[in-house]
Order: structure tokens, then sequence, then C-alpha cells
């Protein structure tokens, strides 16, 4: 068993290595996709992750977690395959819909064999292990990009082939773990019916659209983090590129803002010191500003900083929300209302994904100037959030 939690690492850091990650917006511009429909694809990828995740929970319960990790490590190589040398829109919706089935299948299924393979108190540690040392490979990755290949972004794609086959090998070396254990409950409770299941989640989304004080914070939550995601992972390098920064400068801020990222490990901190409210408007009117700002500057280091901001902002907010979003959940099915309120979540950031893409097909500038609009709209949300809250407890407080 210690020997699949050393595999499990050495695919997390693997997978972690995309080369191109750097420049994978200008990767695919480059092979004639549009803005939009680089949206496009991610937004069709999110919808198959929704629509994947349960069937895949069942099948992974039922086929054992050592073949599931296989499989999809497998699949995961050849979406590699299929990015490196795709040419055109088909080749790249493609490669998103490999990747749509591999992240649905992969999600709970590389944790479970993490934690039945640790020994008894030791999970939460190697889960902290494995997730940074994906955030490891990622910097490696974008520091040889940019001392290294550079403007070479076949040389890219080739190298994380090569990085992810790698990982499909090494999982071939994993042991199963599934027989280990005689039930496990995950976030789906597979175990129960799909019938039992599909009553239960009926019944928590009457009560999640009955909440309008959980409905603020969703919408609120959306708003800012996709927003931030299109921003920092795609129209980031347009800007980037208006402003005349070479590729292999790119590559150097994008190491910079992987790193910035990692600051979610001080959200608790700030969050006590600031108070979640103060602190919440704060990201929100920050995340403004810096989309505003990208939309009226052509100077490169304002259009980096403003980006670093998005960064460290969306990266102390996500602790935050989830946290938010534990403490409105009153019953025992938690996992499964958090799953609802997930999908809530994507539903709207999948609009707000090709609405931006599109924007920043025809203007750059306009699509910013959205995204900010989008945010102060959030703020709003968050705002009525906090109002309704403090309401609730004064009530309670009384009573």
């Amino acid at each position: 068993m210690k020997r699949n939690v050393y595999i499990m690492y050495a695919i997390s850091l693997l997978q972690g290595m995309v080369f191109y990650a750097p420049i994978a917006t200008l990767y695919r511009t480059a092979q004639g996709l549009s803005v939009f429909q680089i949206t496009l694809t991610e937004s069709l990828f999110f919808i198959l992750c929704l629509v994947m995740e349960i069937p895949w929970g069942i099948i992974a319960d039922k086929i054992g977690y050592k073949k599931t990790m296989v499989f999809c490590c497998g699949l995961y190589f050849a979406s590699k395959i299929v990015f490196w040398q795709a040419a055109g829109f088909i080749w790249f919706l493609l490669e998103r819909i490999m990747l749509g089935i591999v992240f649905a299948g992969l999600s709970g299924v590389d944790t479970s064999i993490l934690y039945l393979s640790c020994e008894e108190g030791e999970s939460q540690k190697s889960f902290g292990i494995y997730n940074s040392l994906g955030t490891i490979g990622l910097l490696i990755s974008a520091i040889i990009y940019s001392t290294c290949i550079k403007e070479n972004y076949k040389l890219a794609g080739f190298l994380t082939v090569i990085s992810y086959g790698i990982s499909m090998v090494m999982s071939l070396y994993l042991v199963e773990v599934k027989k280990q254990e005689n039930k496990i409950c995950n976030k789906y409770k597979i175990g129960k019916s799909i019938v039992d299941y599909v009553e239960e989640s009926c019944k928590e989304i009457r009560k999640i659209i009955r909440n309008k004080n959980l409905l603020y914070l969703l919408i609120a939550v959306a708003f800012i983090s996709e927003t931030c995601h299109v921003v920092t992972v795609f129209l980031n390098q347009l800007k980037y590129e208006s402003c005349g920064l070479s590729s292999s400068v790119i590559g150097y801020v994008y190491v910079i803002a992987t790193i910035v990222s990692l600051c979610e490990a001080f959200s608790d901190f700030v969050t006590k010191k600031a108070g979640e409210q103060r602190i919440g408007k704060l990201i929100f009117f920050i995340v403004t500003i810096s989309c505003l700002l990208l939309a009226f500057t052509q100077k490169a280091m304002i259009s980096i900083i403003s980006i670093l901001l998005l960064q460290i902002s969306n990266s102390i907010f996500q602790p935050l929300q989830l946290e938010l979003q534990n403490r409105q959940v009153s019953t025992e099915n938690r996992a499964t209302v958090l799953s609802i309120n997930a999908m809530f979540i994507d539903c709207i950031s999948i609009v707000i994904n090709l609405i931006l893409g599109y924007i920043a097909q025809i203007n750059l500038t306009i699509a910013f100037l959205f995204g900010a609009g989008i945010c102060f709209l959030g703020l709003l949300y968050f705002r009525k959030y906090c109002i309704f809250n403090e309401l609730t407890l004064f009530v309670a407080k009384q009573l």
C-alpha cells in the first residue's frame, strides 16, 4: 500500500507538468481557434463533467479504483496526443470531450486510492503532498518553457505527451484497494439505489431553491469564480500579447502567478484577521477594479499586477466560500447538498464562460468591462447574503 502512495505522488507531479500551460490560449489560436471557440470547448467540457460524474462514480465502485485510474490515465495520455496534433476546432473539441470523461472518472477515485493506501491518521498529510506536487510539476514545466522551449509551441505539446505517457505507465503498477474495504460511502452514497439518490437530490434541490440566502451566495460565487478563471487562464495571455510581451516573458509571469496562488493556504488567517464579510467584500472590490484596469491599460506592468491581484483574490476567496457553503448545510446529506451547489454554480459559470469568450473575440476591452460588471453585480449579491445572514443571526439571538 505504501507503493500506491508514492506512485500517486509521481502521477500528480507528472500530470502537473503541462509544458504549454503558460501559452495555452496562444497555442490554440495559433492552430486556428478563435477565443469564442476556446471558451465554447471549455463550456462543453464543464457540461460533460456534470453529466458523467454520477455514472463514473457507479462504474468506479463496480470495476475497482485501479482499473478506473488506469483507464483515465490512458485516456488522459491520448487526449494530450490529440492536443499536440490538433489543428482546428473539431480536434480541440475532441480533446476537451476526452478530458471531460477523464475528470469525471478521476473525481474521488484518486483521493480514495490515497486514503485507503495511507496509514491511519496520515491521509490529510498525503492529500496535501499530492496537491502540492501537482503545483510543483506545473512550476517546473513553466520554468522549462520560459528558459528552454520559448516560442516552440509544438515542442511544449510533445513534452507534455511524454510526461503523461510516463504517468499512464506508472498507473499500471498501482495495487487495487477497493477490495480492502467492505463499503465506501462516497459523495454520491453509492450503495443506495439510483432511485433513492434521485429522490434525495430532488428534496435537497427544493430546499436550496427556497433558501434565498444560499442562492445569493452561490450566484456571487459563480460570478467572481468564473470571471477570475476565464481572465487568468485564457484572456490574460491575449492581454500580455497586446502589451508586447514575448512568449518566454509570458512564461515567467505564469510562474509568478502560479506561486502567488499558493497564498490559498493563508485564507483562513487573513479571514480571521479581517473578518469574513469585510474580506469577502474587499475581494469582490479588488477583482472589479483589476478588470477595469485591464480594460483601459496597455501597459504591461499594470496588466501583470492586475492579473496577479485576480489570482491572489480568487485563491483567498475559494476556501472562504467553501466554508460559507458548508455552514449553510443543515442536513446529514452534506455531500449531496454541496454537489448540487456545485452544479448550480457550474451552470451559471458555463453561461458566463460563453459570453466572455464571445465578447473577447469581438473586443478584449469590452470583455474585461463585462467581467468588471459581473463582479460588481457579484458584490451586490454577496452584500445581500451578508445582510440576510446578519438579520437571521439577530432574530435567532432574540428568540
